[in-house]
């Protein structure tokens, strides 16, 4: 399988420091910013961070994707007001940590998928973009099951949630082929 460099490896070629840190920080405020629209439901909201996560993990490939992940769960965890609605602290250990985990996974997961070149069109992205929200939807259930009765388990973890993600994967997928087709049309 041929390594395809993800987006931000092709339109930031140069590959420094500041610029790896930089391009890993504007990840992860991405999501943050995107966690912020926001649907409070009980005990996990329906937020716009799927949506995030599939984009960055796309934009920057498996290890930066990854990294940004890990660095706004990281941050959130540490005090800065990065999840939804503005939440903060040890979140990973609540009802959402197996979601929040699952967004590392799924960010490392669609960027593979990126770099192998599954994402240059949108009837490839499309169900791309499905496979790298499972991780997401199975920690999160896992981990939820902790908290809610086996009986309430994808009445209040799943089917909410699932009911807006062809919509989530299909926006991601629609603006990340369009990204790589202008992308390569440009030369890059």
């Amino acid at each position: 399988m041929p390594y395809i460099p993800a987006l931000a490896q092709r339109w930031f070629p140069a590959r420094t420091w500041p610029r790896e840190c930089a391009v890993v920080g504007a990840g992860a405020t991405l999501v943050a910013l995107l966690a912020q629209v926001s649907v409070p439901l009980q005990p996990v909201p329906l937020t716009g961070q799927t949506l995030g996560v599939l984009l960055v993990g796309s934009w920057l490939g498996m290890s930066r994707g990854a990294a940004a992940l890990t660095l706004y769960v990281f941050a959130g965890t540490c005090g800065l007001p990065v999840f939804a609605g503005g939440a903060f602290g040890p979140h990973v250990a609540g009802p959402t940590g197996g979601y929040l985990i699952g967004f590392v996974v799924a960010a490392a997961l669609v960027g593979f998928m990126a770099e192998a070149g599954f994402l240059k069109t949108f009837p490839r992205a499309v169900p791309a973009m499905f496979l790298a929200s499972v991780p997401i939807h199975a920690l999160g259930l896992l981990w939820l099951s902790r908290f809610v009765p086996e009986s309430a388990l994808l009445d209040v973890g799943f089917w909410p949630f699932v009911a807006f993600d062809p919509l989530k994967l299909g926006l991601a997928a629609a603006i990340v082929s369009g990204a790589s087709g202008l992308t390569a049309r440009r030369g890059r």
